[in-house]
């Protein structure tokens, strides 16, 4: 229901913001910007639906091998104590398990195209389990249905990759110095996602498991940090993007010499798994044309200009500084649409400078949080759940932290 009601504010604003220029700045002109917003976006999710086919055919279809060849239940047992606690609803050992792992692990390494069609495996394997218990609630999201997906709303990213290339396309002199800042931000949007679930579903965060996990986690982070610390950009650079791609590569080996292993024919395995990933693009169409199209008309109708004027206008009031106000579109945009987000980090380093103030909070605002509404139109229209419960107010909450720590430590590094 929330998500429905979220739908219709974004196009009714939409409709009302380009009303409020017509007539008091004359601007009819308005009117065709909104519909002409609305086919563009139908076209672009549209566009991004298609793009997604031959990506989740490829990775779903990997998906299937490990799954015949064992490893995914491999890593379901190996990963059992710490996501059987945060996802009590999930049996020991069952594939969802592995495969909501690999999805965390390739968005913590910024492989966004591995991520998308793994993270579309766990959602429906978690539905099987959900239609399973309660078959009366097959539209309703489950509880770690929405764990997961806020999981992958809070955005926790390692290594941010894109992000420094696009600083380095920019002029930055520095273009890893917001490594550590976003790092920073990610991790406090993710702890703040996991606990606002918690407190919802009333999992117990204080369990031994969980914190030596979490310690193990702090640890990891603060062992990365100390090594890029070493290195020079270049070498942070291509160090990065080696890693994932080394992970990526061997996973995809490990489940392959499991299949032979077995002697399971991988082949017909991949063949299986990748009708899968064709049928999952098509249907998440209608659900990405819904909130692409809403997006689109509110950014079209000059409503973010208006919102973040808003905002200027405020914390002026306050007597506080709005030196961050002039990255904020990034952050507004961020939960709405990556490529939005992406074009307002763009616009405002080619605005201010990648090396000012807003380019760097910019950045960190793009690596902070994932987009939470495409992300629950992509996930959970892939398995039809039109009834999300939590999940949006708790996926906002996570990107409401990931920002105001942004700002944070955006004024802590670079204030």
């Amino acid at each position: 229901m929330v998500l429905n009601y979220i739908w219709i504010a974004f196009l009714l604003l939409a409709i009302a913001c380009a009303a409020v220029q017509a007539v008091c700045t004359g601007n009819a002109d308005a009117f065709t910007a909104v519909i002409n917003s609305t086919f563009d976006s139908s076209k672009s999710a549209f566009e991004i639906s298609l793009g997604l086919t031959g990506v989740l055919a490829l990775w779903m279809g990997l998906m299937k091998v490990g799954e015949a060849g064992g490893a995914v239940s491999a890593l379901s047992r190996l990963l059992s104590p710490v996501l059987t606690r945060l996802f009590p609803d999930v049996p020991k050992g069952h594939p969802a398990m592995g495969s909501m792992f690999m999805n965390i692990a390739a968005n913590m390494l910024g492989l966004d195209n591995a991520a998308t069609p793994l993270g579309l495996k766990a959602m429906k394997e978690l539905q099987e389990l959900n239609v399973e218990a309660h078959p009366e609630r097959a539209h309703t999201a489950s509880n770690p249905m929405i764990m997961f997906l806020v999981l992958n709303t809070s955005g926790l990213t390692i290594i941010p990759v894109s992000i420094m290339v696009y600083r380095a396309q920019l002029g930055a002199a520095q273009p890893t110095d917001v490594f550590l800042p976003i790092l920073l931000a990610t991790f406090a949007s993710t702890l703040c996602g996991m606990i606002a679930v918690s407190l919802y579903q009333r999992i117990n965060l204080l369990q031994p498991v969980l914190l030596g996990t979490l310690a193990g986690l702090c640890a990891l982070v603060a062992g990365i940090i100390w090594g890029f610390q070493q290195m020079s950009k270049e070498q942070v650079a291509t160090v990065s993007t080696a890693a994932a791609s080394i992970i990526l590569l061997g996973i995809i080996a490990a489940f392959l010499l499991s299949a032979l292993r077995r002697r399971i024919n991988a082949y017909d395995a991949f063949i299986e798994g990748a009708k899968d990933g064709f049928s999952t693009a098509v249907r998440i169409i209608p659900y990405l044309v819904a909130i692409l199209v809403a997006i689109g008309a509110f950014r079209a109708s000059g409503g973010m200009d208006l919102l973040v004027g808003a905002v200027r206008s405020g914390v002026g009031e306050l007597g506080l500084g709005t030196d961050f106000v002039d990255a904020l579109p990034t952050a507004i945009m961020k939960p709405l649409s990556g490529s939005g987000a992406r074009g307002m980090m763009v616009d405002t380093m080619t605005a201010f400078g990648a090396d000012s103030f807003a380019g760097r909070l910019s950045c960190i605002f793009q690596g902070s949080t994932d987009t939470t509404f495409y992300i629950l139109a992509v996930y959970f229209g892939s398995v039809g759940i039109r009834h999300t419960r939590h999940a949006v107010v708790c996926g906002l909450l996570a990107d409401l932290a990931g920002i105001l720590a942004a700002i944070a430590v955006a004024y802590l590094f670079f204030g």
